[in-house]
């Protein structure tokens, strides 16, 4: 492909507005006449979902095999930069073989609520150890010539009324907690894309917010790539382009080509506007051009037996062990009783855009059954909720097999049916017949080891002493079975921490009154308090503390050192220390830095996470381990001067173990130019002490710093497109197609996979029925519902609709081949 600036000048007008829109699902346009070719692209992130065309169906039934490694919740744990990296490498090979651009991932959303539906998809609550590990996931796909789609840029930290929602969130917040992940990942590894997300940010979408496209992402951060909608995100497409938006996805059959031309003729957008969108495009396409050309020339490692290896070694440094009582590793000449469906069908990996078809799945039962294991089974309870009715004949066999068991392993954990991308969760607790299977097991063993699988933290009232061990596993894709084995029978010594909090119970979360919000807003009154900076500023007891993690192993700080015991704001200082392993087996640990703020004037938490570093240690062994601290490490985000700023003062370094096992700390007195500071001690006084579950609209306007926005649309004003049926619920004919979708969908959709089905059709924006389907629904249906719902001439509506219908149905084939 020849040079972008050159083509660029060889294209007509029509042909540039036609490159801002998407081919199709899952291609971008090429321009045969130019050389430029098209580019797929495919969802990830933890694999590669890509289309099966041989196969009826969508993509998410009908895709390819493709190793499916642990999900991000899961890898999190492993605090590993270099294993991501090795991961990305291996994901970029299989795109590579695939013909596949961009692979879209990964997610960095922050973890505010414990109930996201996709916080399975995401890393952390903790936006440093978030940024470190995407930008070595990131530099190791693109080190395959393959690129990557940084997302979902921003505060798009529910499923809830997702695609209209408005983030309200103050500016502080969204530049320390919902922000820097974006930013490390941007600055340390310069994806190729990032990845609008569907919400509002205060009050403006995210493909239309230059604020955060424009002046934060590109003129503050330095990003170099294309800005692309996630699917269906276009609202206004001339404003998205205006504020940054390169491109539309997926096609919106020319809609958008024929807004973005009439713009131009209507002199609202310039020409030279158009050329640095379409400019970026091209950059981007040669890119993954000039990949997949290397790699044809060159050849490239791709090796499935390999990857299928480096899942479970990824999976075995991410579980985490959360209690033992000495009980593991367990002993093979036990008779060991495995209980529940999940030891037989794991589950492996998240609901949704990101499911992929594994290469090869791997499972407990088998596995312990081939190391020589005296194993007798009991399912225990039916894995989808449409039959998990309390079964008496699967708890009889379960206590039964417990009965004549030395030890009992218990498969439990978080079902599909309970965390899937479209719906978030309305409680923390495991299916009751988990639950069940736990009391009963419980009552005849004294010696249980629960493995715990799921994509967030649960709340743990099924817990007893009978319960001897618990091995969390998270998500850990096809090959997280044989981490699961070796991790109990001691072949692997389990390192993986907590990237998020496990509170005592939903009500303990910061965002528990605010979560998901209101029909229009989702209000972030906790501010910069999410996860640990919140429950260790309000002294709130946890389950088990961010940085969390048992090993077979003991470890022994000591010996910390600064370089220095005062500083300049701009110097570095060198923090080094010495970790030794005083346990009797090889093994690993993650040292976790902080640093807090002993008196400001600004609120702060009590401290934050600004380094880490992974050990490997034999018994005996010690090592030391130096981390530096720069300005940042420091810095708070100034909000009058609208900069980072640190305040002179003495700071404490932390270094530890978990957020809450601090082994060693010592000062640092900072000296820092004077600057105004912003001081909420009387307007918002709450944010001082941590509780801000419940701040009152006062406290929380003086640090928004603007009127609180209404939680309701305005009703004085008619239905747009950007509507749903939820928002138009307050009119008459919204409000009856509202009520029957709440009332009809429970009666063909059992369990939470009914909240799925209900948002989707209650709170899906109507612009996306005309963006999701290739135009199978078009402007004039959309008009005709307008109408209706508006109650503006319902009948003509009606038949605008009934009249197009021939039309769209001729086009439901083509489109369903496509996506």
């Amino acid at each position: 492909m020849k040079d972008p600036k050159e083509l660029l000048a060889q294209m007509t007008l029509e042909e540039k507005a036609a490159m801002c829109d998407g081919r199709d699902f899952w291609h971008l346009k090429g321009l045969e006449r130019l050389g430029i070719p098209e580019i797929m692209v495919c969802d990830g992130p933890h694999g590669l979902r890509k289309k099966d065309y041989d196969k009826k169906g969508s993509s998410l039934v009908a895709s390819i095999p493709a190793i499916c490694f642990p999900t991000a919740a899961t890898t999190a744990c492993s605090w590993d930069t270099g294993l991501l990296g090795e991961m990305g490498k291996a994901l970029g090979g299989k795109c590579l073989k695939e013909k596949v651009g961009v692979l879209l991932g990964p997610g960095v959303n922050m973890k505010r609520s414990p109930l996201c539906g996709r916080n399975f998809e995401y890393f952390s609550e903790d936006p440093l150890l978030a940024g470190e590990l995407a930008a070595a996931f990131i530099n190791g796909v693109q080190s395959r010539g393959v690129g990557t789609s940084l997302k979902h840029f921003c505060a798009n930290d529910q499923e809830s009324r997702r695609m209209n929602g408005d983030s309200v969130v103050d500016e502080r917040a969204l530049r320390e907690i919902y922000l820097p992940a974006f930013e490390t990942a941007v600055k340390k590894a310069q994806p190729w894309t990032v990845m609008n997300s569907y919400n509002k940010i205060n009050g403006t979408f995210g493909s239309e917010n230059a604020h955060t496209q424009t002046e934060i992402l590109r003129d503050t951060w330095g990003f170099e790539g294309a800005i692309v909608t996630d699917w269906g995100a276009a609202n206004n497409r001339v404003m998205g382009l205006a504020a940054g938006n390169d491109i539309e996805m997926p096609s919106s059959s020319g809609m958008g080509t024929k807004k973005i031309l009439a713009a131009i003729e209507a002199g609202e957008i310039s020409e030279d506007l158009l050329n640095e969108r379409v400019l970026k495009i091209l950059e981007l396409i040669k890119k993954a051009s000039d990949g997949a050309e290397k790699a044809e020339k060159e050849g490239f490692e791709f090796d499935e037996e390999k990857d299928h290896e480096l899942a479970k070694r990824v999976a075995e440094q991410s579980m985490v062990l959360l209690k033992n009582n000495g009980i593991l590793p367990l002993d093979k000449s036990k008779k060991i009783a495995v209980i529940g469906e999940m030891a037989k069908a794991p589950r492996y990996q998240g609901a949704g855009s990101s499911q992929i078809n594994p290469t090869h799945l791997d499972n407990a039962y088998d596995l312990l059954a081939s190391a020589g294991v005296s194993v007798t089974y009991a399912q225990g309870y039916e894995r989808t909720l449409a039959k998990a009715k309390k079964n008496p004949a699967h708890i009889a066999e379960a206590v039964e097999a417990a009965k004549n068991a030395d030890t009992v392993l218990l498969f439990i954990g978080l079902t599909e049916d309970y965390e899937s991308e479209g719906f978030d969760r309305r409680h923390m607790k495991i299916p009751e017949a988990h639950t069940q299977l736990v009391e009963a097991v419980s009552a005849v063993n004294k010696n249980i080891v629960v493995v715990l699988a799921g994509g967030a933290p649960v709340e743990f009232d099924w817990d007893n002493d009978s319960i001897c061990a618990i091995l969390n596993s998270y998500l850990g894709g096809q090959a997280g079975a044989g981490a699961v084995v070796d991790i109990l029978l001691g072949n692997v010594n389990p390192c993986g921490k907590l990237a998020e909090t496990y509170p005592e119970k939903l009500e303990d979360n910061p965002s528990f009154n605010n979560f998901p919000g209101n029909i229009a807003t989702v209000e972030y009154r906790e501010s910069i308090y999410i996860g640990y900076r919140y429950y260790e500023k309000a002294q709130a007891k946890v389950r088990y503390p961010f940085g969390y993690g048992l090993s077979y192993t003991t470890f022994e700080y000591s010996d910390l050192k600064l370089d220095k015991n005062e500083m300049d704001e701009n110097d570095t200082l060198t923090v080094s220390f010495k970790i030794k392993n005083t346990g009797s087996v090889a093994g690993s640990e993650i040292a976790q830095l902080y640093v807090g703020d002993k008196e400001s004037t600004v609120f702060r938490p009590v401290k934050e996470l600004k380094g880490f570093a992974k050990v490997t240690l034999n018994p005996g062994e010690e090592k030391e381990v130096s981390l530096k601290l720069d300005r940042r490490a420091f810095a708070f985000f100034n909000t009058i001067t609208n900069d980072w700023c640190v305040e002179s003062g003495e700071f404490e370094i932390c270094v530890g173990a978990s957020s809450a096992d601090i082994r060693l700390d010592a000062c640092v007195n900072v000296s820092a130019a004077a600057c105004e500071i912003p001081d909420y001690r009387e307007s918002a006084p709450l944010y001082y002490t941590g509780k801000v579950q419940s701040v009152p609209d006062d406290q929380f306007t003086a640090v928004l710093g603007r009127e609180i926005p209404p939680v309701e649309r305005d009703r004085s004003t008619p239905l747009t497109v950007v509507d749903s049926f939820e928002t138009a619920s307050y009119t008459k004919w919204g409000g009856r197609l509202n009520n029957t979708m709440h009332k009809m969908i429970p009666l063909f959709v059992k369990g939470p996979g009914a909240d799925f089905a209900v948002g989707i059709a209650t709170q899906t924006p109507i612009r996306n029925f005309m963006s999701m389907s290739g135009g199978v629904f078009s402007e004039k249906m959309a008009d005709g519902l307008l109408r209706i719902l508006n109650g503006d001439k319902p009948g003509k509506g009606l038949r605008m609709i009934l009249s197009d219908i021939p039309r769209a149905l001729k086009g439901i084939g083509p489109l369903m081949k496509q996506i």
